[in-house]
């Protein structure tokens, strides 16, 4: 097996090293169906063949997103483009997705595409409503901790990690020293980007497998009403320097009743993309913590609205050329929630193993217990008895959207509360959603039956141009 890996690796590189050489788009295009024809070939078992076919589509095609990819190759760091498609494409896309298929069903649990962890509780800034200050600031997951999470997701198939805290980059010098260790993995940062300066960009290009995503709420007077005065600054700075340096990014944005007019607009999207971010992730405001605020919740016109602007600005007539991503409403092309180790889970700055991010309930944890063992735990098991928790994908959640479900896996599974702070009992929690999930349920249908009348309508439209 190890043999046959390093034979199709070796031949997607070359053709990944063509790609980079190569400056004219119709060379290119070429090159990219060669490379499509090859994965297909070794991985065409793993995935329907419609999705290799749209691949083709795009590369054939003059579109927005084969001059978005175009743009990508010519201005980003090769060494770094390389990196990333290698690992997050061949290793963690592909290959690692049969060994995760293969651990799943051998060991009967979920084995997640990708791993967050957070290697400290510390942050250097103070951020108003910040969910990740209820484990407090003295919290450490050791080296060698952070070693073997990746050393047996490894082994599991599991080749992407993703680091949040705190502020990960208060742990630089190790984050560094991770991506060296473990050169077949991607590895990606959330950080307030306040850390970033020209030898941290440096070391980035040298080791080509960390990317960023940069948190920000809006534009200077919004922001640092938050986050503190002159982070905003350092924001931009921090973008420039990455930009210089070609290397990849984008921004982390938390919506919420008060911001997403502004995180969506026009101005403030042309603002990052002209800043280099290539990416976007949009992340629903959630009440966890005791003391959590219920009027930063979107009201249900906040959310509609939400849903088919993210999807307008993706759109490939018009949109932005920036790549934007929802974690709550991108439910439909993931099957639901993501969590629980189905697709992803969370491992906190005291080593609790956590399904996801925004639930903070464990009964493991990775100084315990072996990776598989924290994956076999009693509430993932019950997350993968119940996903999805429902079928509409724009209600995934089973805190925010379905609170009862998570009272009862929590009680079932006889988990406890990881808050290191202020422990918060799951009916306290999914108290303060059961008024929202209730206003949703009725617009989530409304929105969910237009989005599945659409796709409809042009698969149909595709079928006949065909």
């Amino acid at each position: 097996m190890k043999l046959v890996h390093e034979a199709e690796m070796k031949s997607v590189e070359v053709l990944v090293d063509h790609i980079l050489k190569e400056k004219d788009l119709k060379d290119r295009q070429k090159t990219l169906l060669r490379l499509t024809d090859i994965m297909e070939k070794y991985f065409g078992s793993l995935f329907e063949k419609e999705s290799f076919d749209g691949a083709r589509q795009l590369i054939r095609g003059d579109g927005k997103w084969l001059h978005f990819l175009n743009r990508a190759l010519n201005e980003l760091d090769p060494h770094v483009v390389k990196t990333s498609i290698m690992n997050l494409g061949f290793e963690a896309g592909f290959y690692g997705l049969q060994v995760r298929e293969d651990a799943k069903n051998k060991y009967h649990c979920n084995i997640p595409w990708a791993i967050l962890f957070d290697p400290t509780s510390a942050c250097n800034l103070h951020c108003i409503g910040c969910w990740a200050a209820e484990y407090g600031h003295t919290l450490n997951l050791t080296y060698d901790t952070m070693c073997k999470i990746v050393t047996e997701g490894r082994n599991l198939g599991v080749h992407f990690y993703l680091l949040t805290g705190g502020e990960p980059l208060v742990r630089k010098a190790d984050v560094l020293r991770l991506c060296r260790q473990f050169k077949d993995c991607e590895f990606h940062a959330f950080t307030n980007g306040t850390l970033v300066d020209e030898a941290f960009c440096q070391d980035m290009q040298k080791v080509g497998n960390l990317s960023l995503s940069i948190s920000l709420e809006g534009f200077e007077e919004v922001n640092d009403s938050r986050r503190g005065h002159g982070s905003f600054q350092k924001v931009m700075e921090a973008m420039d320097l990455l930009h210089k340096h070609g290397l990849v990014f984008g921004t982390s944005i938390c919506y919420t009743s008060k911001n997403i007019d502004t995180v969506t607009s026009d101005a403030f999207l042309d603002m990052i993309i002209s800043k280099g971010v290539w990416y976007t992730w949009y992340f629903h405001y959630m009440p966890v913590g005791n003391d959590a605020s219920l009027d930063l919740l979107p009201t249900k016109e906040q959310r509609e609205y939400m849903v088919r602007r993210v999807r307008e600005i993706r759109s490939v007539k018009g949109g932005k050329p920036i790549f934007a991503m929802d974690f709550q409403n991108d439910g439909q092309f993931v099957d639901g929630c993501v969590a629980g180790g189905r697709n992803y889970c969370h491992i906190n700055p005291n080593g609790d193993v956590e399904p996801c991010v925004f639930i903070h309930y464990s009964s493991a944890n990775i100084n315990d217990k072996s990776l598989l063992e924290c994956l076999q735990q009693p509430l993932f098991q019950e997350y993968g008895r119940h996903q999805p928790f429902n079928k509409n994908h724009l209600r995934p959640c089973p805190m925010l959207e379905n609170p009862t479900d998570l009272i009862q896996m929590v009680h079932a599974s006889g988990a406890k509360s990881t808050d290191m702070q202020s422990p918060e009992s799951v009916e306290h929690l999914c108290g303060k959603c059961m008024k929202y999930a209730k206003e949703w349920a009725p617009a989530a249908s409304k929105v969910w039956d237009e989005i599945e009348s659409k796709e409809e309508k042009e698969t149909k439209s595709e079928a006949s141009a065909h």
